[in-house]
């Protein structure tokens, strides 16, 4: 994913980052980042189509997810990977715990 890919104003940009400057942008989103987070939103759905039935999101996807969350509501596909996401989250999480 775009990781590292320049952006005008912004320089190196990851999703984390791009994600933060949506969230904290008040007055409009610049339509520099809008593009980046649309791009790596079109990754993650063809990640999705790619593999419909075990792909578990990483944690800066779900948050992108997360973040176009209207996007999804109500799509069977998207609603599946919510879950193995949480699913498999908890799973890691508990294991860690001992």
């Amino acid at each position: 994913m775009g990781n590292g890919e320049i952006v005008n104003g912004h320089g190196p940009m990851t999703l984390q980052k791009a994600l933060d400057i949506a969230r904290e942008n008040q007055s409009g989103l610049d339509p520099t980042i809008a593009a980046f987070l649309h791009r790596e939103l079109d990754g993650v759905w063809a990640k999705l189509r790619a593999q419909p039935d075990s792909y578990i999101f990483t944690r800066d996807e779900y948050s992108l997810f997360n973040y176009f969350q209207q996007q999804a509501n109500g799509n069977e596909l998207a609603t599946k990977a919510i879950q193995r996401f949480w699913n498999h989250y908890r799973i890691a999480d508990s294991a860690s715990r001992g």
